[in-house]
């Protein structure tokens, strides 16, 4: 319960800078998630680190609504690109393994509202990102996870390019 109002917190504070749009973003039981598993932090540092980072993409992704959109996502599951496996070394961290078959995924809820609180769309989708190591491995900088945070921007820019989400 802690995590998860920490969560709201970090994504309320991020909401606030949004110049157009505006997220309300809900991290529903993160120690739950498929794999949200760090390799050299503590488990805690390490979820309120994704949870930063990930917070401030959607924020981000929430400044290409037109003004006054409301979007209320609760990020339901996580499974970041890769696999921890264990070192067989003495070494007290383990590593990421990043291959093709260890793709990125989020399953979301979410709503949009207007200005008046009317529902514009809702929606419950599972993201993924099967071709993850094809695309550029630059980042925009907001995250430290690339895979994840371009995985967002592809599929929030399929929403808007579908008319499934408004465009600002």
């Amino acid at each position: 319960m802690k995590h998860a109002w920490t969560a709201m917190f970090v994504a309320s504070a991020f909401s606030a800078l949004a110049q157009a749009g505006e997220v309300r973003l809900t991290w529903q039981e993160p120690e739950k998630y498929t794999d949200i598993r760090s390799t050299s932090e503590t488990r805690d540092a390490f979820q309120a680190r994704v949870i930063k980072d990930l917070s401030a993409v959607f924020s981000d992704l929430a400044g290409k609504l037109p003004d006054g959109v409301t979007w209320i996502v609760t990020v339901t599951d996580l499974d970041l690109a890769g696999e921890v496996r264990p070192m067989l070394r003495r070494s007290t961290s383990d590593i990421r393994l990043v291959k093709d078959v260890y793709w990125p995924r989020m399953s979301i809820r979410y709503s949009l509202l207007d200005a008046k609180g009317q529902l514009i769309t809702e929606g419950k989708e599972d993201i993924k990102d099967m071709n993850f190591m094809f695309g550029s491995a630059i980042g925009s900088g907001n995250s430290s996870f690339q895979y994840e945070e371009r995985m967002l921007r592809d599929w929030f820019k399929r929403q808007q390019r579908d008319k499934v989400f408004p465009v600002r």
